[in-house]
Formats: C-alpha cells, structure tokens, sequence
C-alpha cells in the first residue's frame, strides 16, 4: 500500500474544494475531519523515548551516564506512565445546532461539516462557518477576531442575503441549498466561495467572500447568528495558523555541551598518554578505563548541578524585582538567552500600543484644531445649529453658494459633519440596569449607546464628533441619523457605500439629506491616494508630513455635490459593473473613479494609537544596546507605518522604503533591485509582498532586511511570522525574541529561542505560551539589560570555574601518577574527594550567582554595555582555554609543592596539597568576585570553618598532629601563595591598564 493510499483510509488526503449542504452533514462528497484539536505534547508510547531523548542529547549527560554504568548496573522498575491529556478547551463547550427535530445541544467536538450553529453573543465560533442569519435588525454583526489575527478592533460581517429574508431561522433546514467552498487554507484574510439555493423559480446565485465568514477562535460580539459549518479540526484557520512547540534549548548550554566534548577529548588523550608512557604494557586497554575513571573529575558531574540551580535563582531574582512587577518566568532553562538578544520580533497591537484612538487634530488649511482647542469647533458647531434654527433659508442659501466665501463656522460644521457621515460604525444600544434596550434604541440614550466598527480610527472619529456636537445615534443598512447639538434629529439615507480596502486605501459613501434632498458623496483616505483626487491646493501634502511626523494616522477628508441626473447615471453604471463575469473589480473601480474627480477638499484629521507606557525610551534603549527591532503586525500597513514613526521605531533621521504590492518573480526582482540601491533606511513591507519575496529571492530578502535598522512587516498571518523568525535564526545565526500579547503571535513565540508574552487585553494566550510573561512592554528592556545580562555573565563565570576546580584536581593527579611511575591510584580517596567538590568549595563557587559588574541602574543607563555580550565574549575559546591553562598552572604549583617540601610520610602529601587546594580555590572564588555580597563572606567562612572542622574526623587520611605544626602552615601558606598570588598582580594590572569597559563605570 503507497502513502498516499494510507493517508486515504486515515481521511488525510489533499484539501480539496468542497460541497456543504445546509443542515444535511450525511450528504459529504468526501470524509472531513473531527472538530477537535489536540494539544497534547507527549502520549503514553512517546513520553519515556522522549524525556530520555531530550536529557541524553547533551553529551554531558550521555557521558555520565555511561560512567555510571561502568561501574554499577542499577534494577529499575518502571511504574504505569501517565500523561496529562489537556484537550483544547473548545471541546468541552455546548453550542445549539438546528435539526429537524428542533434546536439540540451538541458538543463542539461532535459538530460536522453542513451543521447549522447557533452562536449567541459573546460566544466564541465553534468551527469555521458561513454566515447565515442574524438577530439584528441592521442585518450585520460585528466580530471580535484578537485571538486569531491580533487585531482588536471589530470585524463587520455580512450574512448571506438569501437565507436572512427566510421568516425563520428553522426555514433554513425547509430550502435546498448548498455552499460551495474553495479547498482549507492558512489564509485568514480572503475567501472564495458561492452559495447556490436550487428550489427557488428561478435559481439564487451568491457570491461569498470574506464578509460572510465566521472563522473559528473569533468572537460574536453582536447579537445572535446562524451558520453553517464548513471546516473543523485541523482543516480551521486558526489551527492551521498555529506550528507545534518546539523544545527550547539555550546557546549556552550547548556551548558548555561543546566544551564538555573538548574535555572529553582531553581526558582520552591524557589516559592514553599515560598508558603509551608505560609502553602499552600488559593489559593496557583495561589500563585505559582505569585512567579514564581516574581522570574522570576532568569533567565535572557538578557542572550541570550548578548550573541548573543558577537558573533557579535567576529566576527567583527576576519573580521578585519590584521595578517588573508581575513578571512570570515560565521557561527556567534558558535564563542566559536574555543576554545575548541580537533580534527582537514584537507584535504592534497591545504589545506597542494600547490600541485606544484619541482624536489630537483637525486641520482645515487655514487654521488648526488641537485639544486644547477643542472648545472652538464646538461653539462653531452650535453656532451654526443655532443660526439654522433661527433662519432656515439663510443657512440653506449658504450652504448651497459655494462660490461666496465662506465663514469660518460653515467651514468647521461641513468638515465635522463630512467625519460624522463617511465611515462604517454603528452606534448599538444595550440596558444599563435603569433603561432597557428598546427604550434606549427608542431615546437614543447616551448612557446605553456604544459604537460597534471595525476600525477603532474610525470609533475615534465619530466619538470626537459627539464631543463637539455632532452625534450618530442611529444607523443601519439604509439609513443614518445624526443629533445637533439642540436634539434635531438629522435624517440620512444610504445610497452607496464603498469600503476601504488595502489596494485603494480610501472609503467612500453617498448620502441623501432627507430634509434638502441634497446627494453628497463624502470620501476619506490616505493622503498618497487623496492628493490626486482633491482639487489643487498648495497646503495638503504639507501639513500631512507635518502630521505624520508627529506619529498622527492622517486622514484626508473630501466631498461632493452630485445632482439627481448625475447619481441616477452613475447608479446605472455601477449596477451594470456589478453584474458583469469577467474584471468586474476592475470594472466597479473604473466607474467608482469616474466620481472621484475635483472633490472639494475639506479637512484633514489626525489620530494618535496611544502607545504604551515607556515604549520610546525602551525601544531607543534595546537600539543603544545593539538589538535590531523588526515588527510584526496583522494591521494595516499604513497604520502600522504611523505606529513605528510614533514609537521612534524609525527615527527621525532616518528614510523608510515601502515595499511596494508584488504578486510574480519580475515584480520582486524589479523591487529588490530598487531597495538595494537605498542605504541606512527602515523597510515596510506587505505579508502578500513578503510571501513572494521569499519564494523567489530568499536569500537576497533576507540579506537586505537584515542591513536595515528596522523592518516593519504588516499584513502578517501568524504562520508568517513563525516563519520570519525561523529564517533570521537560520540566515543570521543570532539570538531571537519574540514579543506579543495575542493568541495570534504564540507561533513565532514558540519558534523564537526566546519567548515573552505580555499579558493584555487580548487574554493570556500569549502570555502562557511564553518563556517569560510580562505585564508591561517596558519591562522588555530591564529583563534584558539588567536580568539577561547578569544571568549571561553569572553563568559563565559559574560554569569555567566549576571545570577550573575539576581541571586542579585532575591535573594534580596527573602529576602524583607521572611521578610515582603512572600508577592508577588515586590520590585522594574517600570523603577527601566528595567534599572537595561539596561542602568545602560548593557554596563559595556557587556564590558566583549572586555576582555582578555594575549596578542595575548603571546596566540601564549605559545599554551599550549590552553590546559586549553579543559576541559571545563572557564564554568562548579564549577564556576557557586561560582558565585551562590557570588549572594546570595551580594545580602542578601545588602538587609538586607538596611533593617537594614533604618530608617523610606519604600522609603529609595529601594534607599539604588537600589544605592548599581549599585554600587556592576560596582565594579564586574572591579573586574572581566583583561586587561583594554578604552571602558570598558567609559562603567563604561556612567552607573555610566546615573544613577545619571536618579535620578531627578525617584521621584516616590526614595526619591530625600534623596540621597542627608551624611546619605545615608555612609549607601551606608558600604554596598557596605561589599559586595565587601571580595570579592576583595579574589582574591588577590588566585593570590597570586594559580596563574592562563596565570598570570605567564603577569607578
């Protein structure tokens, strides 16, 4: 049997495009997948092979192992292994589902393609669907999409125009019909389908697009909606867009594993020195494992001990700094990534901004408004209302003369009344515990109204017109009703709605006056687009620059008076475009053009995402410290534009190359040749642009971008950013973190060698799939400054002097076996050799972890200090080879030391050379600390005192009477200074005159 036949008997055959027939899941033209999505990391048959996998692949541990094993076999029983079995919560939901025999109950993990779901609001979709019916009398609903694409702010969704005129939704299960969908795809943004009604006289024929989807992991947000299912479990969108957890193991703890490899060498080469110097005598390979166990402490068992307890304490440091309150660490084991960060990948929405609009600025060429003069348009806008009821036909004469000049009111009040009517959002009323909903629709109350859009620029601008005077209380799919400032109820009717879209960045709508029966077409957009649609004015691209470099999403607004004859002829045109087969896009776009000519320019608006707290002085401190930021957003990419100008990003020096829309290999390649020739700018580039690139010009893409002091990649899929993530580990070879707070952004966490998650308004999602969870963005650069820093150079240091103390021991058994004829007897025996490494020098060498070279505030102030880690230098070649070269020079000074001034007995050997190993180690241990802690003067007294005390009790090996004489201490004292102290002028002097550049600091 092929794999391709056995995918087929699992149901695991190609995606292929698919008939659904409302409510009759038994009529499938293929076998679909269940509606569940396991997350389970391990299973009964894949834990042990696993867990021993992942602790074995260190050849630190597979060494030891064998060591054991060498000289022991241990009996293990083996118990009944359990796993813990989360299954995705989804699955334990209750969701209703329309039947024959009415509305049932059904568990999400039961549902199938073609069942009708009732979602109610507030509930989160159950599986993808199209969207069938609603409860809202507007014939829309909003949805909340964070945990899918990252963006918080509501999606308007459309349902099938067929199946919402039905009286019921049980005639649903009454009507043939059926959808026609393409085949699962990881695209979250586009859709492609039709949905047929057969018993109708003559045939209904929809087309379906991305307006009438309900994708799983969204969330109702406005009344109650019907759908039908179309995809489920592995084949949803949101679980296509996820990649599997990887097992994160940390640089440095492969680059102890390569050091241990070296050592190991080390040892190989030393025994078998030691048998080829006895002439490969008798049996000499049994020889070679006797000098291989002897010489086994060249690579010390405590290392990995050590080391894992630091990561503990660095950990439990991190949980209580109170300057990063909240702060989790999820990941104990790679502590050390933090310090050596060369790219931070961070998500935009609620990660950089809080995502709230405020309204900062209206500008209508002559004259600006700003908040603190907020109060003027409102006096004009009640002026004007005020003027209108006193003198109707006054007011009507004036609006109407556009050739007289006008006044500064009628200016303002046709400006803000242009922002009160062009844009999607829906005021929606709910009770509030005094008025009930229908009362409140009735009233229009303020206190019970919220607006529902799927922008929040948008909310921010109809929220501003309210402030000033202004206020939408009604609207639905026809109509709009605005309140002046007097309670005048103002009556609009829809006549044609153009949404903004990525290509054309600019909406449109038509709106009849129902009072004058005026047509105005009101439009706004992105200033590159509006400029050649406004009539001729020498201040607009001006004062958008102006605005956009104080980080304001700039708005052009515009309109136009169109007189009955001309609506109804461009109406015709555009029913006409609408209906065509081939090129209808293009062809509705020429038609909505041929409107877009000489519109009266009438103000410009400008719109702050607030930012989160700190994010411009962190972001400039990771750029100080030699991190690259790349941001990864689902937004816009004007939008996302404005964001990095705002949060300095980009700085203000620098030029910013907006990868312009490609969709072949010639178009890139035009592209790519155009951005290569620009030097020391910030590149912002589309996800459909990006997806072409790296088809094409991998390598080319990614050697570019990563010369740029910042890249901002919008339109992202989440799958996209895991991706990105992945290249720059594998192109550049440098450390990554990933930065995000939504369900969207766990992919490239997860794929990242370091994860931060911070908690926010889009859930903990994020936060709990992280290495690290933050509550804050400007925690970010503490945690790496300070906290990565110190926990990089702690474990260095840690870990070199833990193989310096092995490497003395060893290499003073080097030197006893060499001189009494390479005999594979050890020199020290018993508790000698298991409190060396424990309790006479565990707590000083471990109290390294509590070290640091300058203080936190000065880590912050100077994140240039950062910069030295980057290269690896704490922990390398160089330094490992002089701790080396320190080892053998100690450990033959005081060998040999002993074995010179002993004077009979074999037993003086051993307390002269013991004594003045504890003695040099501690000496090390205060030689190698830079700033003092307390414990650290406990640890080197606790081991200094346990050690003289342990004296009375180790007569086995040490001859008591003799440590007692004037003659071993001076013997000891000589030795312990000949082993030291060159080491100590040493390091004066390498201070003296090459200062290390945090030293320059401290002093």
């Amino acid at each position: 049997m092929t794999c391709c036949e056995c995918l087929r008997c699992c149901g695991r055959r190609d995606p292929r495009p698919r008939t659904v027939w409302l409510g009759h899941p038994e009529k499938r033209d293929q076998r679909y997948p269940r509606n569940v999505i396991n997350n389970q990391k391990y299973n009964f048959f894949t834990f042990l092979p696993g867990v021993l996998f992942n602790q074995f692949k260190y050849f630190f541990n597979l060494y030891f192992l064998l060591l054991a094993c060498s000289q022991f076999v241990v009996e293990m029983r083996l118990g009944a292994l359990y796993t813990t079995h989360k299954p995705c919560p989804a699955a334990a939901l209750m969701h209703r589902y329309l039947s024959f025999a009415g509305t049932v109950k059904v568990k999400s993990s039961n549902i199938q393609v073609g069942d009708l779901i009732i979602v109610e609001k507030n509930q989160r979709v159950p599986a993808d669907m199209i969207f069938l019916r609603t409860s809202e009398k507007n014939g829309s609903c909003f949805l909340r999409t964070d945990q899918l694409d990252g963006e918080t702010d509501w999606k308007l969704r459309l349902p099938v125009t067929c199946t919402q005129r039905l009286p019921t939704a049980s005639d649903l299960l009454q009507i043939r019909s059926y959808v026609y969908a393409e085949e699962p795809n990881i695209d979250i943004h586009n859709f492609v389908g039709t949905f047929t009604r057969e018993d109708s006289d003559p045939p209904v024929n929809e087309s379906l697009s991305i307006e009438n989807t309900l994708w799983a992991s969204t969330v109702i947000a406005s009344g109650t909606v019907v759908g039908v299912v179309l995809y489920t479990g592995r084949e949803l969108r949101s679980v296509m867009n996820t990649s599997n957890p990887r097992s994160k193991i940390g640089l440095f703890d492969l680059e102890v594993n390569c050091l241990t490899k070296i050592l190991f060498g080390a040892l190989v080469v030393v025994s078998l020195v030691m048998v080829a110097l006895q002439h490969f005598a008798g049996r000499w390979y049994l020889q070679i494992i006797r000098f291989l166990l002897l010489f086994s402490n060249i690579i010390p068992i405590s290392l990995r001990v050590n080391l894992d307890m630091g990561k503990i304490v660095y950990s439990w440091v991190i949980r209580r700094d109170s300057k990063i309150p909240g702060t989790v660490v999820r990941s104990s084991t790679i502590p050390e990534q933090l310090g050596r960060i060369s790219y931070l990948l961070t998500d935009k929405t609620g990660t950089l901004t809080q995502n709230e609009m405020v309204f900062k600025r209206l500008h209508l060429g002559t004259v600006a408004y700003g908040l603190d003069s907020m109060d003027e348009v409102q006096s004009h806008i009640f002026s004007i209302y005020t003027q209108q009821s006193q003198d109707p036909p006054a007011v009507k004469g004036l609006t109407l003369a556009t050739k007289v000049r006008k006044t500064m009111s009628s200016r303002v009040h046709e400006a803000v009344k242009a922002i009160a009517l062009c844009h999607n959002v829906t005021p929606v009323y709910e009770s509030n515990g005094v008025t009930d909903q229908a009362e409140a629709e009735r009233h229009y109350e303020d206190s019970c109204r919220v607006y529902q859009a799927s922008s929040p620029d948008e909310v921010a601008l109809v929220q501003w017109t309210e402030s000033v005077g202004l206020t939408l209380v009604g609207r639905d799919q026809s109509s709009m009703q605005l309140r002046t400032p007097g309670g005048h109820i103002l009556n609009f009717t829809i006549l044609q709605i153009f949404p903004f879209t990525y290509e054309s960045k600019r909406m449109g709508i038509i709106v009849r006056d129902e009072s004058t029966g005026e047509i105005t077409f009101y439009m706004k957009g992105a200033d590159v687009v509006m400029a050649g649609i406004v009539q001729y004015n020498d201040w607009l691209e001006e004062e958008c620059g102006n605005m956009a470099r104080e980080g304001l999403r700039v708005l052009v607004v515009a309109k136009k008076s169109l007189t009955e004859e001309q609506y109804q002829d461009f109406e015709a045109r555009y029913v006409q475009a609408k209906l065509s087969v081939h090129d209808r896009s293009l062809k509705v776009a020429t038609v909505i053009e041929s409107l877009e000519m000489e519109m009266e320019l009438l103000c410009l608006t400008g719109v702050e995402d607030q930012l989160q707290t700190d994010v411009r002085p962190t972001l400039e401190t990771l750029r100080n410290a030699g991190i690259k930021v790349w941001m990864l957003t689902g937004d816009k990419l004007e939008t996302a534009t404005c964001t990095a100008k705002n949060a300095h990003l980009v700085t203000r020096t620098q030029d910013i190359h907006i990868f312009r829309l490609v969709t072949n290999r010639g178009e890139a390649h035009l592209e790519l040749n155009a951005f290569r020739r620009k030097h020391d700018c910030a590149l912002v580039i589309s996800g459909d642009s990006l997806e072409v690139c790296l088809k094409y010009y991998e390598y080319e893409f990614m050697e570019l971008a990563c010369q740029c002091p910042a890249v901002v990649c919008c339109r992202c899929a989440p799958t996209q950013k895991a991706q990105i993530v992945r290249l720059l580990q594998e192109r550049t070879g440098k450390l990554t973190c990933a930065v995000g707070d939504g369900g969207n952004d766990v992919s490239m966490i997860q794929e990242a060698d370091c994860g931060v998650g911070v908690e926010g308004k889009e859930g903990k999602q994020a936060s709990l799939a992280a290495d690290f969870s933050i509550t804050q963005f400007k925690h970010l650069g503490r945690l790496l400054m300070v906290h990565g820093r110190n926990s990089y150079k702690r474990s260095a240091a840690l870990s070199q002097f833990v193989i310096h103390r092995s490497l003395c021991i060893s290499t003073m058994q080097a030197v006893f076996s060499s001189v009494f004829y390479f005999a594979s007897v050890p020199l020290y025996q018993g508790f000698l050799i298991i409190g060396y490494s424990t309790i006479y020098t565990m707590f000083p060498v471990f109290s390294l972890v509590l070290d640091k070279d300058v203080k936190s505030e000065v880590a912050m102030l100077y994140p240039e200090l950062y910069k030295d880690l980057l290269k690896g230098r704490p922990l390398s070649y160089k330094t490992f080879l002089i701790w080396v070269l320190i080892s053998i020079y100690q450990g033959s000074i005081i060998m040999y030391g002993a074995l010179l001034l002993f004077e009979s007995e074999f037993v003086h050997i051993v307390a002269i050379s013991f004594t003045s190993l504890i003695l040099t180690e501690l000496l090390m241990v205060a030689l190698t600390i830079q700033t003092w802690h307390w414990l650290m003067i406990v640890a080197e007294l606790l081991s200094l005192s346990c050690y003289i005390a342990s004296l009375v009790f180790l007569h086995e090996f040490i001859d008591v009477y003799f440590i007692a004489t004037l003659s071993f201490l001076w013997k000891v004292t000589v030795i312990t200074l000949v082993s030291c102290l060159p080491l100590y002028v040493l390091k004066y002097l390498r201070r003296r005159f090459s200062p290390p550049s945090y030293s320059k600091l401290t002093s």
